[in-house]
């Protein structure tokens, strides 16, 4: 397969007997000067810039593409001459009866000789993710963040020395790009007959949004193609925020490749332990925060959704120790992000019924119980038997929204209300510590009077 899609979709020189204009050579296509990808995962779909140099005629010119076995959304293709607007034309679009996945260009030219041409296609098949990479200080007060893109083509085309691009955002179009390129005639014209010139049918409103926003992009990073490669370039642009990897990378058909993004040591972090049991169950869960801003050494862009691998650092900087691997969401500039890295073996939080008994009992009218107080006496055990002081967080839910709580004297931490049936403890214990948390609560069942 690679004779006929490692140029990229156009074939010449094949010359096809049932074509019309027998007359007009076909032209003969050279290497592409320039290739850029441009790829958004929420629709499955690639923007690519060729930049290839054509040797025409005075007159007409005919090439021939082809799309079989490859995604390529033979309705989207366009053809432009930007250094010479108005003097080389796409006139029409013919499908030779009876050869699959093939089409004719005739193109009018008013010069002779070299013209830098730009093809621009959308595929699918091409797909990218975010991975991260975590290292804990060994104090657990910092972390470093490294961030990669991976790319992964199952397109059917290779693509070499090509400069990529990755959107992060969503976009709608109205035509799936995969069900396009697999149909047998574009426009659904099995006869051969003429078709009208690209982006006219059935591409959409949507499509031409994504290629103006597209085209905005790629002017705007032209001047970063000189960066060290693999630095990438963030930028906004409307609703979507691109990542421009800099220099050129050979992403053949099934291939993937995994590419560093940033790197950035010491942001400040939060590590805190947090018991809910009807959030988590009967074990403590180990949460670490940091925020997407310029505080914490962030903040310049969108955090893409991808699974983030942390390790601890150990023995001065030593050795590492792994800690987990999550999953984080989309994170936009500014929001904060929780880490969940699951139920904690070193830090033990149990919460012991003492004692329960009910008084102060309401009847009603026909001497049935309406209304009762539930005294209930809790001490919460609190473990840590780790080598380093956390921060521990126990919150308490009550079934009832009337209550009164009376915390003992000697409770270390903080008390704090949360809302009309949640309390939470906050408690900083020291290495290799225990401690307890004791409170007796008072909950008005059913109906009282003077509550």
């Amino acid at each position: 397969m690679r004779h006929f899609i490692s140029t990229a979709f156009l074939i010449f020189g094949l010359g096809i007997s049932n074509i019309s204009h027998a007359k007009i050579d076909l032209v003969t296509l050279p290497d592409r000067d320039k290739t850029q990808l441009t790829i958004y995962n929420s629709a499955d779909l690639t923007l690519v810039r060729e930049q290839r140099t054509l040797t025409l005629k005075k007159g007409l010119n005919r090439l021939e593409f082809g799309w079989e076995n490859t995604l390529i959304d033979p309705t989207s293709v366009q053809l432009r001459a930007p250094r010479h607007a108005g003097q080389v034309r796409l006139q029409e679009v013919s499908y030779p009866k009876g050869v699959k996945g093939s089409a004719i260009w005739t193109i009018e030219s008013d010069i002779a000789g070299p013209v830098p041409v730009e093809i621009t296609f959308f595929t699918s098949g091409i797909n990218w993710h975010a991975f991260y990479m975590g290292t804990l200080s060994e104090d657990e007060q910092h972390l470093q963040l490294q961030g990669y893109v991976t790319i992964r083509n199952y397109s059917g085309e290779d693509y070499e020395n090509a400069s990529t691009r990755v959107i992060v955002g969503k976009i709608h179009l109205l035509d799936e790009i995969a069900a396009l390129a697999r149909r047998d005639t574009p426009y659904n014209k099995p006869d051969g007959s003429r078709g009208r010139l690209p982006m006219t049918m059935a591409v959409g409103a949507m499509k031409q949004k994504a290629y103006r926003e597209m085209d905005m992009a790629e002017e705007k990073m032209q001047m970063n193609d000189m960066v060290a490669p693999k630095d990438i370039i963030k930028e906004g642009l409307s609703e979507y925020f691109m990542y421009s990897i800099a220099g050129t990378e050979n992403i053949p058909n099934q291939w993937g490749k995994r590419l560093p993004s940033f790197n950035i040591k010491d942001i400040p972090i939060r590590n805190l332990y947090r018991f809910e049991a009807e959030r988590y169950g009967n074990a403590a869960h180990r949460l670490v925060y940091f925020r997407n801003d310029k505080k914490h050494q962030l903040g310049n862009e969108p955090l893409p959704d991808g699974k983030i691998k942390v390790f601890r650092e150990i023995n001065d900087k030593q050795s590492l120790a792994y800690t987990g691997q999550v999953h984080s969401k989309y994170i936009p500039v500014n929001q904060e992000v929780e880490l969940d890295f699951g139920a904690a073996r070193e830090v033990k939080i149990e919460p012991v019924l003492m004692s329960e008994q009910t008084e102060n009992y309401q009847f009603n009218n026909k001497g049935n119980i309406s209304g009762f107080d539930r005294i209930q006496q809790w001490e919460i055990k609190l473990e840590n038997n780790r080598d380093i002081p956390i921060s521990v967080e126990v919150w308490r839910n009550f079934s009832n929204a009337y209550w009164d709580i009376d915390n003992a004297r000697n409770n270390k931490g903080k008390f704090h209300k949360v809302d009309i049936d949640s309390v939470k403890y906050t408690v900083e214990l020291p290495p290799q510590s225990k401690s307890t948390l004791a409170y007796t609560l008072t909950q008005y069942e059913g109906e009282r009077q003077n509550r």
